[in-house]
């Protein structure tokens, strides 16, 4: 992913290389996350939230920073724990020497947790399977930081709020400052509340085979609401298909992927309330907000289950779209912006960034594209003019940035605590040279030049389409691009050519090999020629680590494989790279980095994290976690679908009448059966039998087009 602070440090996402707080950043490869945008709860394996990130948070809050659960001078022992989806989560721990008459034990807790937006409830649930009456006395211990989120992931939390009584007619726990209040209640009322330990107890007592129950209720609220909203729950914007494939753990990777992408969702305020616009939240816990980048990548990567989300995604942002300059925020007119947060965010002494900021040189040309490839997908055609105007001063501002230098678009911090790199890969030092230094602005990333490639091609294509003018004039701007990019980027080294990953503030290539290759491929910026350089290249073993795409190559000077972006394996890095290749016409090493992230998905139980350690598959069969990682995180999770997508070869083109099923490396999971895809407002429903043979259902008034034979089912339309 993206985002404020794993950007300015090359230790991780967390502090300023040096800081005090590096090396102190909370691990959560090992933690259980609930989550319901924008709440939280973050756990260890046991259920107890006790140390270190742990807490359940709202919007950018620390409500609680502990709550844990024990039993009077006994002996707690955790035996099983771990999600339930994407929201509950369930844990079971044994009450060792109670009620015992032989070694087997008799006696256990087991915790419910649930989230909803706002609040969480936990149900404890005290079992005597015993033959002995027992009688023990359950406390419950809770109390909160109020920290706020950077605060956590600095590690420089202040100290612990005191208690106050819940209020006259409920028995338990409150906690306020500035505005922000958290509450814990017990149902029923504990038999005794300690205001100063924070504690809750229960006097139980139990006959053999009886249980005994008490529910948590968790509540936090901001007094002048929240920033972005909750999505209603039953407003999905998008269809949830079923897979059925011989390769189960593809099935389970789209399965959690869902669950969790479900759970990000967040809604405008600024949209119709009948109605509101949702977007992707980036991820939990750092990233639980609106960033332009992230959303428009993992809406994109949705189109396939329908274009709400994407209609969403861009009426959001096109509402915060930039309208003058400002130095401060690095907002100009007609650009996307990066991020909004509700406060200031501080971290380290020289990263500052205000509460909406646009540092991101990419969600601009991003934002091109989702427009034009939602319209490709079937978002209704007034919706799409409607969106126009902010297309138009979209590409404005992409002219500006070229004309202002050497054609291509860069970026540069001119604030002195901005980010710094401005790219996907905004770490301060995830751009530099193969002898391991950093390059200088301002920089011009490949990436983003293949970005406004496209989004000019695009941006054409709707102007042309709606009768507005300026569509050939796009077209050979992107040309021009392209022969710009072809003089300026490629350089060679002992095993040949390849684009450079920028040009710095001298106008000389920044020489690195690096996962960029995969942003360049089927975006129409390289010839078959080039892209057959790259496709070989990503196919190589520096690159290629045998479960994802390295960010760079692991023959660089500099490489790390625990490196936020000099090293490591994104998912989304990867995806793009699968679906490139595709489009490109590589499928075999398409369906080689495809595997490895499928073999990452059983790793992390099918929830893949922002980022994974970039060892290769040889060193560690099973891939190591990036111990601060988001998870689950938008892109990360999309990431399943992109994958699918670029296995059924499933492209669109609804304003033409057209839907292309061209199976690329999906044989590998066949026979497949996917369900409840959709496109152009109806159901596309694609087969794959043991020998090949292809099976497609679509809506009405659809054509189906493939590079071989496909077969319709009775009464699909379309030949």
């Amino acid at each position: 992913m993206d985002t404020t602070v794993k950007t300015q440090d090359s230790n991780g996402p967390f502090a300023e290389p040096g800081s005090a707080a590096a090396g102190l950043q909370p691990f959560l490869h090992d933690a259980v996350v609930t989550l319901y945008a924008p709440s939280l709860v973050i756990s260890r394996a046991d259920g107890q939230l006790a140390e270190g990130a742990d807490g359940f948070y709202h919007g950018d809050r620390r409500a609680l920073s502990h709550l844990t659960v024990a039993a009077e001078g006994v002996f707690l022992a955790p035996v099983a724990g771990g999600l339930r989806g994407a929201d509950r989560a369930d844990f079971r721990a044994v009450l060792r020497g109670l009620g015992e008459t032989t070694p087997d034990p008799a006696v256990t807790l087991h915790r419910r947790r649930g989230v909803t937006a706002g609040r969480f409830e936990e149900r404890l649930e005290v079992t005597n399977a015993g033959t002995r009456r027992i009688r023990f006395r359950l406390r419950v211990t809770a109390g909160t930081d109020l920290a706020t989120m950077e605060q956590v992931k600095s590690g420089r939390t202040a100290g612990t709020v005191p208690p106050q009584a819940a209020d006259a007619d409920a028995v338990g726990l409150s906690w306020s400052r500035g505005g922000f209040t958290a509450r814990l209640l017990g149902e029923p009322a504990p038999d005794a509340l300690e205001l100063p330990a924070g504690r809750l107890t229960y006097d139980v007592e139990l006959a053999p085979g009886t249980s005994w129950s008490a529910t948590l209720h968790g509540t936090a609220a901001y007094a002048d609401g929240d920033q972005f909203p909750p999505a209603p729950a039953d407003r999905v914007p998008w269809s949830t298909p079923t897979l059925r494939s011989a390769d189960r753990r593809l099935d389970r990777w789209l399965e959690q992927s869902l669950a969790d992408l479900d759970r990000l969702r967040l809604t405008d305020p600024q949209s119709r309330q009948d109605g509101p616009d949702q977007f992707l939240a980036a991820g939990a816990p750092w990233f639980l907000t609106l960033f332009g980048r992230d959303a428009l990548w993992a809406a994109r990567m949705l189109l396939p289950l329908g274009t709400d989300l994407a209609a969403g995604t861009l009426r959001t942002l096109a509402r915060r779209q930039g309208t003058v300059t400002d130095l401060a925020k690095a907002e100009q007119p007609g650009k996307i912006l990066h991020e909004v947060r509700r406060d200031t965010l501080k971290l380290g002494d020289r990263l500052s960034l205000p509460s909406v900021y646009y540092g991101t040189i990419d969600a601009t040309p991003l934002w091109i594209t989702l427009l034009h490839d939602a319209w490709r997908w079937g978002l209704d055609p007034a919706e799409t003019e409607a969106l126009l105007p902010h297309a138009e001063s979209a590409l404005a501002w992409m002219r500006a940035q070229a004309d202002a230098g050497d054609g291509f678009l860069r970026y540069i911090d001119q604030t002195g605590h901005g980010l710094s790199n401005q790219g996907w890969k905004d770490s301060d030092d995830s751009i530099r040279h193969r002898d391991g230094r950093r390059a200088r602005a301002p920089i011009a990333l490949c990436e983003v030049q293949a970005y406004a490639y496209e989004a000019a091609l695009g941006g054409a294509a709707l102007l042309r389409a709606f009768g507005r003018p300026g569509a050939d004039e796009w077209e050979a701007w992107a040309e021009r691009l392209a022969d710009r990019f072809r003089d300026r980027f490629w350089v060679t080294d002992e095993h040949g050519a390849y684009p450079a990953v920028a040009l710095d503030g001298d106008g000389r290539p920044v020489d690195s090999v690096t996962s960029g290759f995969g942003h360049l491929l089927g975006t129409g910026l390289l010839d078959a020629e080039e892209s057959a350089l790259l496709a070989a290249r990503i196919a190589g073993p520096d690159l290629d680590a045998g479960h994802g795409l390295r960010t760079l190559s692991s023959d660089a000077v500099g490489f790390n494989p625990y490196g936020y972006h000099v090293g490591s394996i994104w998912p989304h890095d990867t995806a793009i790279a699968v679906h490139g290749l595709t489009r490109a016409g590589f499928p075999d090493a398409a369906a080689s980095l495809a595997s490895g992230l499928l073999t990452a998905s059983t790793a992390f139980d099918a929830r893949l994290p922002e980022l994974f350690a970039g060892h290769g598959s040889r060193e560690s069969p099973y891939p190591a976690p990036y111990p601060a990682s988001c998870r689950p995180q938008a892109w990360a999770a999309a990431s399943a679908v992109h994958v699918l997508r670029a296995a059924l070869g499933l492209s669109a083109d609804v304003p033409g009448g057209t839907v292309t099923v061209d199976p690329a490396f999906v044989r590998g999971y066949g026979p497949l059966t996917i369900t409840g895809l959709h496109v152009g407002g109806g159901r596309l429903d694609v087969s794959l039998a043991a020998d090949g043979a292809v099976t497609v259902v679509a809506s009405e008034g659809l054509s189906v087009l493939g590079a071989r034979p496909i077969g319709r089912s009775p009464g699909s339309a379309g030949g």
